[in-house]
């Protein structure tokens, strides 16, 4: 592929050592040891060198192979703990029956988790493989978009502001190139970047004996950092693992910081690990003294460890977040972290842009008026040139302009006007001009921005009856007020400007935007999307408090938000932000839903001053200018249409730019995160009854409650039961609210309801050993069939009265997935006592008397339960 380098294994340079070698070469010895020229690459060798040195993709955490993945699924504690009860049972007891049950629980819980995270991390790497990064390359005297990772040393790419810089590339021309590097070296500020290196530069590090940097080298840009403005042209000197990037990229794999979820997750099971290494030896203590049995009472305490153990955690989380993934991509929502999810649900505050969020993408060139407001046609005609020469970032704005095609035979943008040079849009200047050649040998600048920076630059405005006069104050003002009543009807206003210069060798810079004369406004319309009213009045219907953030003018924001049905409490401009400290802002923020004329700095400080108020926030955004924000942001949000750095900063895609499907994506979200808290809600709960109820048991009776292959049994069936969970649904007014994280609220929870089931856990002992005379060793087989059919159904029914805060059955009914598998559960429950296998294992048919005493016991307990919960719910919105 080089010339001068034959073989990639055989390279002896270290990447840096590359990477200066470029840098110092010339061009015309950078296209020789590269094989490569101003015209490109031709297909058929790009074609070669992908073969050859592969797809330009830097190491990343690739998903495992499946055997991996499955036995990662047996890294979960509690699956850990039941292995070590079943080895227990069957070297110390030669428990068969136990091991087998042991065995059979650990075994549905691993091929669940395992079948669902399988199923997740390849949805995963579907949803990301939807969302695609491209580079502009010249090919055989062709410039084209192509995917990214089809690029190959040697090619010739083509760089502008919004794009991410896909390779590690050597400049060979650049126009006030800006880069932001902090993807590699942590600084915040852009570095400015040359296609020559400053005199001397090389040669003077030697002088000093200071080892060259590959940071440093301003004519090369690396993988992974982003354009912030300018333009320029450069060749792929390495690409993937061999980029700057890709080396340190190698390094930097493994796990992903713990989210909220995975610490909450965390928290609860070592709650609920801890409870059991506190609860088991009481139990099994309390049993040999009581019985007098001790390796009875040991194999009891290890059945009781088992029924504590919620194995069915895993499958639950990750059934939950692959059906959440799933549910979201089918309404054109990508989630790239499947994690993300929970801070959807969560997200109580959304931060959006304003253009082309609630605004249509379309933008109509309404308007092209001189300075005192007349049509004029001079003006789009000076417009047209600026929009159909500039190579740099090519905005809604520009597509407006150039819509106006049948002025390019009439101007001869081509034939009558050749380009000298550019100064590219930045985000300070927030204008951008052109230079141009025209017939006279003459150059003429035309300049082309936002009115308040434009105006800074002109010293004279182009009256179509006196002609080129002074910008008086009088003027100025008569300008202004024009810009404003516009402003006021939605229009958007861009200012154009001249400047005629005799030709001259030396490039155009930003100090040669100076003494400009006014020709007159472009006036645009954005019109507020169709749905957009509608989907803000769902956001807020859920919680969601939108606040728009925008680079545009307060008097355009105020009447795009008026008309999409948000109320403008105050407007912040950006100019009085940097007087703020991080608290007074924190503090105004949280009043002020519309901020105007901020810049991406600014931006990306709201985000976090409100973050650190305590909110989950959401930033939606699809520029370069949006970058950090996303970034800042609990999740961020883009657009499959954005630019590069915007789509990799984001943790959703929206594959439609619309806030409905934006506000679907945060209903799944919550529903998603509910179901989870379901299952940890009830399972801690649960768990934490059966404690009480097997220790107060243990420590009246003559005999075992239950033997151990009874409680085994019960918690197979009860696992099962909740497999069904990710299909359940919610109560519309849980999803009407932002859904937090609170592990101190489930151990509450946990504490006030675990409890109800022991009461009527005990008033069923009561009931067996008084009425139905089950007092002795004797007729321990009776009692014993008795309360395992009460506990199964009881721990069965606790799925349907936790799982709302409504009254279940009544005003709040379970998915049929649910319905249909906890009935069946039950229904085994019952008939079990009645089987032969029940026989076998201990158990008897129990009398038919004994039924009316229990759908009486299971009513109470139903009602009592819910009192508790509404009581509970009532009291812990009084704690918050």
């Amino acid at each position: 592929m080089f010339k001068n380098i034959k073989n990639k294994d055989q390279m002896n340079q270290t990447i840096a050592e590359r990477l200066i070698q470029a840098s110092i070469s010339s061009q015309e010895d950078l296209m020789e040891d590269y094989s490569t020229h101003q015209q490109g690459l031709t297909e058929d060798e790009a074609k070669r060198r992908l073969e050859k040195y592969g797809q330009n993709q830097i190491a990343h955490d690739k998903t495992p192979a499946w055997y991996i993945q499955l036995l990662a699924c047996f890294k979960n504690p509690f699956i850990l703990i039941l292995l070590s009860l079943a080895a227990f049972s069957y070297f110390v007891d030669n428990d068969v029956q136990a091991v087998i049950i042991i065995v059979t629980m650990v075994t549905v819980s691993t091929i669940i988790t395992f079948t669902q995270e399988f199923r997740s991390s390849r949805t995963a790497e579907k949803l990301k493989a939807m969302v695609k990064t491209t580079a502009t390359v010249t090919r055989k005297s062709e410039q084209k978009d192509i995917n990214m990772e089809l690029l190959v040393p040697g090619d010739i790419i083509h760089l502008s502001a919004g794009d991410m810089v896909p390779a590690d590339v050597r400049l060979i021309a650049s126009k006030d190139l800006h880069v932001g590097e902090s993807a590699l070296t942590g600084e915040a500020m852009p570095v400015e970047k040359l296609d020559i290196l400053p005199r001397g530069s090389i040669s003077q590090s030697r002088k000093q004996n200071k080892p060259l940097n590959a940071l440093e080298l301003r004519n090369m840009c690396y993988m992974g950092t982003n354009v912030i403005s300018g333009t320029a042209s450069a060749v792929v000197v390495a690409t993937g693992s061999d980029t700057y990037f890709g080396s340190m990229a190698g390094t930097l794999l493994g796990k992903s910081p713990l989210t909220s979820f995975d610490k909450g997750v965390k928290s609860i099971t070592f709650v609920l690990i801890r409870f059991m290494l506190i609860m088991v030896p009481i139990i099994f203590v309390v049993n040999g003294f009581t019985k007098g049995d001790w390796w009875e009472a040991l194999l009891f305490g290890l059945s009781v460890a088992v029924g504590l153990t919620p194995e069915m955690l895993p499958v639950v989380v990750a059934g939950n977040l692959a059906k959440g993934a799933a549910t979201m991509a089918r309404n054109k929502v990508v989630v790239k972290r499947l994690n993300a999810i929970q801070n959807f649900g969560a997200m109580d505050i959304l931060c959006t842009d304003k253009t082309g969020t609630l605004t249509q993408d379309k933008i109509i060139l309404e308007k092209h008026l001189d300075v005192h407001g007349q049509e004029n046609s001079k003006v789009l005609e000076y417009a047209y040139l600026n929009s159909y020469h500039q190579t740099g970032l090519k905005n809604l704005l520009d597509v407006a302009v150039l819509e106006h095609a049948e002025l390019t035979p009439t101007l001869g943008a081509e034939q009558n006007y050749r380009k000298v040079d550019e100064i590219p849009f930045d985000f300070n200047r927030r204008r951008m001009s052109v230079v141009l050649e025209t017939t006279k040998n003459n150059h003429l600048l035309i300049s082309k921005g936002a009115m308040e920076e434009m105006l800074s630059i002109c010293t004279h405005v182009s009256d179509s009856a006196k002609g080129k006069i002074p910008l008086t104050a009088e003027l100025i003002e008569v300008v202004q007020l024009l810009v404003q009543q516009m402003n006021e009807d939605g229009l958007r206003v861009l200012a154009v400007a001249i400047k005629e210069h005799k030709a001259k060798e030396e490039l155009y810079g930003i100090a040669d935007e100076q003494q400009l004369t006014l020709v007159g406004y472009l006036a645009f319309l954005d019109p507020p999307k169709e749905t957009a009213k509608t989907a803000i009045r769902a956001l807020k219907e859920s919680g969601v408090d939108v606040k728009v953030i925008t680079g545009d003018n307060a008097a355009v924001t105020r009447k795009v938000c008026k008309d999409v049905g948000i109320k403008v409490n105050d407007i912040l401009l950006g100019s009085s932000i940097d007087d703020m400290t991080d608290e007074q802002l924190g503090a105004i923020a949280e009043q002020t839903n519309v901020f105007a004329k901020v810049n991406p700095l600014q931006k990306a400080r709201i985000v976090r001053v409100l973050k650190s108020n305590g909110h989950t926030v959401g930033f939606m955004g699809d520029g370069i200018n949006d970058a950090i924000s996303l970034k800042e942001a609990d999740v961020g949000i883009s657009v499959d249409t954005a630019v590069d750095i915007a789509k990799e900063s984001a943790d959703i895609i929206l594959l439609e730019k619309s806030l409905m499907v934006l506000e679907q994506g945060v209903i799944q979200g919550r529903i998603t995160f509910g179901n989870m808290i379901k299952y940890i809600k009830m399972t801690a709960s649960s768990n934490f009854g059966n404690m009480f109820s097997v220790l107060v048991a243990s420590a009246f009776l003559p005999f075992l409650p239950m033997l151990p292959i009874h409680l085994l049994i019960q918690n197979l069936f009860y696992d099962v039961s909740q497999l069904s969970i990710p299909w359940d649904k919610m109560d519309k007014e849980y999803l009407r609210k932002p859904q937090k994280w609170d592990a101190k609220s489930v151990s509450r929870f946990m504490v006030f309801i675990g409890p109800i089931s022991s009461i009527f856990d005990i008033s069923t002992y009561a009931l067996m050993w008084y009425v139905f005379s089950a007092n002795s060793v004797d007729h321990q087989t009776l009692f014993q069939s008795g309360w395992f059919i009460e506990g199964l159904l009881s721990q069965t029914l606790i799925v349907h009265m936790i799982r709302t805060e409504k009254i279940p059955f009544i005003q709040s009914r379970a998915s049929a997935p649910v319905i249909i598998l906890t009935s069946v559960i039950m229904a085994l429950g019952i008939y079990l006592p009645f089987s032969g296998f029940g026989a076998s294992i201990g158990l008897q048919p129990l009398p038919f008397a004994y039924f009316p005493w229990l759908i009486a016991t299971l009513l109470a307990y139903c009602v009592v339960t819910q009192l508790v919960k509404k009581w509970y719910i009532r009291k812990f919105q009084e704690w918050l």
